[in-house]
């Protein structure tokens, strides 16, 4: 088992899941991410004044509520795989998954003639 996929939060309830398949999971959450970053980022956009978010100044209940908003809109996104992040991550990181257990099944090398 590689390090990178050590322990994985939603892989709890499956011991025997495979590399591949936390590979999948952690995908989908580093994608989920992203888009909570994309999204705190286009909050802090102002037009014009000092206020950002669309200039509408609603208190810490609103910011709050926003903040939860885009952490809901971005694990569903990621689930969905609306964007397409996660499956593009899974397979690239996939070359390094499935070349470690290669690398030790790989049969020796067979002995020289005359050795």
């Amino acid at each position: 088992m590689s390090t990178i996929l050590a322990p994985v939060a939603g892989m709890a309830a499956k011991a025997d899941a495979t590399d591949r398949e936390k590979l999948k999971v952690v995908s989908k959450q580093f994608e989920a991410v992203f888009v909570r970053e994309m999204l705190a980022a286009a909050r802090k956009t102002s037009f014009g004044s000092e206020g950002g978010a669309g200039d509408i100044d609603g208190g810490q209940g609103l910011d709050t509520f926003r903040q939860l908003q885009d952490e809901r809109f971005a694990d569903v996104t990621a689930q969905s795989g609306t964007l397409g992040l996660a499956k593009i991550i899974e397979a690239q990181m996939a070359r390094f998954v499935d070349a470690a257990p290669a690398a030790d099944t790989a049969p020796a090398p067979a002995p020289k003639p005359g050795s």
